[in-house]
């Protein structure tokens, strides 16, 4: 049995999947709203977004 990626301890609910309630899911919009996940740059990345800018 699948359990909440927030929470680590209680199952999923159907309603809430993949979370176990509410309150983990909205635990979850507000890291995305913070920018608690973030994929990290490159040094590629960042020399092709410097060389698009001049």
């Amino acid at each position: 049995m699948a359990t909440c990626p927030i929470c680590r301890r209680k199952p999923v609910v159907e309603a809430y999947k993949p979370f176990c309630s509410k309150r983990c899911a909205d635990v979850d919009l507000q890291r995305w709203f913070s920018g608690g996940y973030v994929i990290p740059e490159t040094g590629d990345e960042a020399l092709s977004e410097e060389r698009d800018e001049d």
